[in-house]
């Protein structure tokens, strides 16, 4: 799958952005073990957890090397024959042209970048990172599925300021926009506030049902580290068990 166009058009087709359409529900793999269950299950396509890729390799969030990064991503895609976006925090700080021969070598048909900065965790300037998915979809051209993470709630920002982030990388060239912690609750007013086009909502415990969030503006569904953090949880309950005889 190296380098086909093809699986990122798959992805985008995955999309359905009709008012009230079910959403799209995209599992966190973070290995090539946790790919192939989620795709012997059914799931259409994939996205990777950096933060659960991050703990699966031994690292803190947002601390992983990048070289680590990209071979993990590798090995999942290798794994499965379903579409795979990866999670790839604020591109590391390659250039563009390097970022997308990097995506493409790992065969991934997607990328999440996020407008905060790597290390500092500040919000970039919205317009410097609308250029920066402008420069990452020249060179993909339509090769990639480009997912633009907006951080602004978490900073305590409002739906408006999402939204004001949300339309600039939408017309930079992003295919899909990312609010991250966005309660459910706002996604009707992202809407009403110009959000157009597909748009990826992060699940939590206590969230309204799929069809629900479909409804109140959801197109995608992905769930950050919360599958993994679940699964450690069940490992340390079988521990227990094991420990008690």
């Amino acid at each position: 799958m190296s380098g086909d166009p093809s699986t990122a058009e798959r992805l985008r087709a995955l999309h359905d952005t009709r008012p009230g359409a079910r959403p799209l529900v995209l599992p966190g793999p973070w290995d090539a073990a946790t790919a192939r269950v989620f795709e012997e299950a059914g799931f259409p396509a994939l996205a990777t957890p950096s933060a659960g890729i991050a703990a699966a390799l031994g690292h803190a969030d947002g601390h992983t090397p990048a070289d680590e990064m990209f071979a993990a991503v590798a090995r999942i895609v290798r794994a499965v024959s379903v579409p795979v976006t990866a999670d790839l925090e604020d591109g590391y700080g390659l250039p563009a042209k390097e970022l997308v021969a990097r995506v493409l070598e790992t065969g991934a048909s997607g990328l999440n970048l996020e407008d905060s900065a790597r290390g500092t965790r500040r919000l970039r300037d919205p317009r410097e990172h609308a250029e920066r998915i402008a420069a990452v979809r020249e060179e993909a051209g339509r090769a990639l599925f480009v997912n633009a993470r907006v951080d602004t709630y978490l900073h305590g920002g409002t739906a408006e300021e999402a939204a004001e982030r949300a339309r600039l990388y939408v017309a930079a060239g992003a295919d899909c926009v990312f609010p991250i912690l966005a309660p459910a609750g706002e996604l009707p007013r992202l809407r009403a506030a110009g959000v157009e086009g597909p748009l990826n909502f992060l699940a939590r415990p206590g969230d309204p049902p799929h069809a629900e969030l479909g409804r109140l503006g959801a197109t995608r569904i992905t769930f950050g580290h919360g599958l993994h953090a679940r699964t450690l949880d069940a490992v340390a309950e079988l521990a227990r068990r094991l420990l008690a005889g």
